[in-house]
């Protein structure tokens, strides 16, 4: 779990938007879309690894991935949330 301070001055490192934490039901959406393989990065690298967490822009736009509760806060590692299916 990323503690709240740090959460707090946490931004996207594209645009300096603020992040929040993904919840269940938009994580559970992402991993679905992997899963079937229709999920690229920023760098345009299929993700294939299930996320445990994410950090999303407050816009809704990107997703960050958190891994081993660590942030990837890498543009190139970022989920374009355009690719996601917006139905559960």
């Amino acid at each position: 779990m990323i503690d709240e301070k740090l959460l707090q001055i946490l931004v996207c490192p594209k645009d300096q938007t603020a992040l929040n934490l993904a919840d269940g039901p938009l994580l559970a959406k992402v991993n679905r879309a992997i899963a079937d393989g229709k999920v690229r990065n920023l760098g345009g690298q299929a993700v294939t690894e299930m996320l445990q967490g994410g950090l999303i822009r407050e816009d809704g736009a990107l997703l960050y991935p958190v891994v081993e509760d660590i942030p990837v806060l890498l543009v190139d590692e970022a989920i374009s949330m355009d690719q996601i299916p917006s139905s559960p």
